[in-house]
């Protein structure tokens, strides 16, 4: 089943001479539960579309389609709802709210949405990244690892349709690397949530379904890992 659908999909920053087409009519599908990761030099476009298909940046043109809904057809209020609930972003450096302690960061979304707080997910939550003794900790007391688990923990906790996770290893040593990699691969399995990941790490390219390639805004490769 077709989760996401993106058509032509082009994003244009600057006019005349400064003109910088970020991506040039990317067009490509994904399958419910597929494991994808993208790659490409730096400056391909590779960020900039995960924040499209984010709802966090507008293309210039084209289209994306979750679950069969036109995500640029929405308002601005229908958009944040669409964040809120359909897509989890992990980002390389955290975004943690300073203030907030590892709980409070990881149900951020849920009262964003004005929804009430379902503790036992968050338990569960707490318990798979292995933060127990650690939720009442702000994130200048955990270490890199522990703060990209809250940042995982929190785009879970809304149970998402797609993960979208841009360098989320990018910060970390080999084994915090790998411990993330395995967190993220048992919500795509146990959960059946797409997982889109952008990487310079071939390790973790490897470990996808597919692997897209990116440069200079266009899809140079497309690659079929496993079924």
């Amino acid at each position: 089943m077709e989760i996401l659908k993106v058509e032509n999909l082009c994003k244009i920053y600057g006019k005349g001479e400064n003109e910088v087409r970020a991506l040039d009519n990317v067009s490509f599908s994904v399958q419910k539960g597929e494991f994808i990761a993208i790659i490409g030099p730096s400056g391909s476009g590779k960020s900039t579309l995960l924040h499209i298909l984010g709802g966090v940046d507008k293309p210039t043109s084209g289209k994306v389609y979750m679950d069969g809904n036109d995500v640029y057809a929405q308002n601005d209020e229908q958009l944040a709802v669409f964040r809120r609930r359909q897509v989890g972003l992990i980002y390389q450096f955290y975004n943690l709210i300073p203030v907030l302690n590892v709980t409070e960061n990881i149900t951020l979304p849920v009262l964003m949405d004005g929804q009430k707080v379902n503790n036992e997910r968050v338990k569960e939550l707490i318990t798979t990244l292995k933060l127990e003794g650690r939720e009442n900790h702000l994130p200048n007391q955990l270490s890199g690892g522990q703060q990209q688990r809250v940042s995982i923990g929190r785009a879970l906790m809304n149970a998402p349709a797609v993960l979208l996770a841009d360098e989320p290893t990018g910060n970390l040593d080999s084994k915090n690397s790998q411990e993330i990699m395995e967190m993220l691969k048992t919500s795509n399995q146990k959960y059946n949530q797409t997982l889109i990941v952008i990487t310079h790490d071939e390790n973790i390219a490897l470990q996808a379904d597919r692997i897209i390639s990116i440069e200079d805004g266009r899809i140079t490769g497309d690659e079929v890992i496993r079924k």
